[in-house]
């Protein structure tokens, strides 16, 4: 299947209601959850960029940068220790999503988002005051927990509580946050590396505290979505909620899907070992595949390394952070581009284009580094005007990414997953996640020194593949009930062939578990 459904279309189900000032403040409060995680990613890069910082923490680097300014640019800032600095967060997201996705389920996605902030907070504080490499990675571990669980709760919680047309441009609040956050620590970075003293550093890795207390707050605030307050047995609060948040009192059929989809869910006693079951293969296909290709855009070469990036291809350092400062607002525009058209243009639309653009735009940046570097990394004189194009087409590169493979990565397996296994297919996605982004993290830097221009050559190659996984494999989500899902699966061209009629027979009204129930469907 290659087209999309609208409304009703593959299901039959078309649930009243509105798109509410509630739902749509309380989707803004929780999309918050985003800001720790880009905050993080923009500072990160930023930090390891300055002078002072690099001479406190890894003089070795700082030696190794100054000593060679006039050699192979491409090895300057090959370090392990530095590496470790930025990607021991992500080791850390990825141990506490699995425990996330626990708590998610038996204790609701508020307490999950509330933990996510109490944990930044603390990692916050301590890398902010740091003395020591060792406080530096005991911050960042706090922070990868922090992160660990409000990247696991964010995204459900929106998709939970988003009416299904608007779902798509709700859930990808949380991706505007990301880049909000990235935009914010780039901005902070440039101003707070001009501070005299050379402590600048501090406040951008302790102003990490702002962000996590906006989610600890929110979080105490917050509602608690239906799907959450059904699974625990608080059925008439869920009813009540679920009229106020879609804004009619007709919320019968919804209502009594979710509580189908509720039982049916409560009939599964090992989620975990559930998701290998041959009817949920194309969601643990997309649980693994969507988030392990988002890192292989290459995006996070350009947000975790983009001062050390642009200084490294012959920028000054104030010039490479105002050139990531550049790439942090085309990120947030592009992004606000995918929140008017992804329930509008549909989910393939946004990933086939992005990727496209993204491939044109990775081998001309090759082509630019490679024809002024070459193979031995020394580039003579830097005309302004060739870093002005290197830039302009990292920017067009960034705009692709941020409405297609940035938001939808988090948005589309967020919405796929039947309520019985949507827990843990959550944290299988944020592990996956945050498994290729410690590998790429960690690597990165020794891969620019070993393949030179060609690093953008190889993330090119795996936009190829992606685009073509998309272009074959994924259906149109766009405006289907997210109870009703699995429906898109059922009539896919490949994927008919693991969701057979004793799982899930008939169309509309699908029934879960073993089809002896009479439960609709999730």
């Amino acid at each position: 299947m290659a087209g999309g459904f609208g409304p009703g279309q593959g299901t039959g189900k078309a649930y009243p209601g509105n798109l509410t000032l509630y739902v749509t403040v309380t989707c803004m409060v929780a999309a918050m959850g985003g800001l720790i995680f880009g905050y993080d990613i923009g500072i990160s890069g930023g930090v390891t960029s300055m002078d002072p910082f690099l001479k406190k923490f890894f003089p070795a680097v700082y030696r190794k940068e100054k000593a060679d300014s006039s050699t192979n640019q491409y090895c300057k800032f090959d370090s392990q220790t530095l590496t470790m600095f930025t990607s021991s967060l992500y080791l850390a997201a990825l141990l506490s999503s699995i425990v996330a996705s626990t708590v998610t389920r038996i204790f609701g996605r508020k307490l999950s988002m509330l933990f996510g902030g109490v944990l930044f907070f603390a990692g916050a504080l301590i890398n902010g005051l740091a003395h020591a490499v060792w406080m530096l990675i005991l911050g960042r571990i706090l922070l990868g927990f922090g992160i660990g669980f409000a990247n696991q709760s964010v995204p459900l919680y929106l998709s939970e509580m988003a009416p299904y047309k608007y779902r798509g441009a709700l859930n990808i609040g949380f991706q505007l946050s990301i880049t909000i956050g990235i935009l914010v620590a780039n901005v902070l970075n440039y101003f707070f590396a001009k501070i005299k003293g050379g402590w600048g550093w501090r406040l951008s890795l302790g102003g990490a505290v702002v962000p996590a207390l906006i989610i600890t707050i929110g979080s105490l605030v917050l509602p608690e979505t239906p799907n959450s307050l059904i699974e625990r047995g608080k059925g008439e609060e869920a009813k009540s909620k679920l009229k106020q948040i879609r804004g009619v009192d007709d919320v019968d059929e919804e209502f009594s899907d979710l509580v189908a989809a509720s039982e049916a869910s409560k009939m599964v006693e090992h989620p975990w070992a559930n998701l290998l079951q041959k009817k949920y293969r194309p969601q643990l296909t997309m649980a693994i595949l969507i988030p392990c290709f988002q890192q292989l855009t290459g995006i996070n070469v350009i947000m975790f390394y983009a001062p050390v990036l642009f200084k490294t291809i012959g920028f000054g350092s104030d010039a490479s952070l105002m050139s990531a400062v550049i790439t942090g607002v085309v990120n947030v525009g592009a992004t606000v581009v995918s929140i008017y058209g992804v329930d509008k243009w549909g989910r393939r639309f946004l990933f086939l284009q992005g990727g496209t653009q993204m491939l044109i735009c990775q081998i001309v940046v090759a082509a630019c580094i490679g024809a002024k570097f070459g193979i031995h990394g020394e580039p003579g004189n830097l005309p302004k005007w060739y870093a002005i194009v290197v830039v302009l087409f990292i920017c067009i590169y960034v705009a692709g990414f941020a409405w297609s493979w940035g938001p939808l990565g988090w948005l589309v397996p967020s919405e796929i997953f039947p309520l019985e296994i949507r827990s843990a297919a959550q944290s299988i996605n944020v592990s996956v996640n945050m498994i290729f982004t410690f590998i790429i993290a960690q690597i990165f830097l020794t891969m620019l020194c070993h393949l030179k221009f060609g690093l953008f050559l190889f993330f090119a190659f795996w936009v190829v593949i992606m685009t073509i996984f998309i272009f074959f494999f994924l259906p149109e989500t766009k405006n289907i009930p997210i109870e009703e899902m699995v429906i898109i699966w059922k009539e896919h061209w490949f994927w008919s062939r693991y969701m057979v009629d004793v799982d899930y027979p008939g169309h509309g009204a699908v029934e879960m578990g073993n089809g002896r129930n009479g439960h609709k469907s999730v």
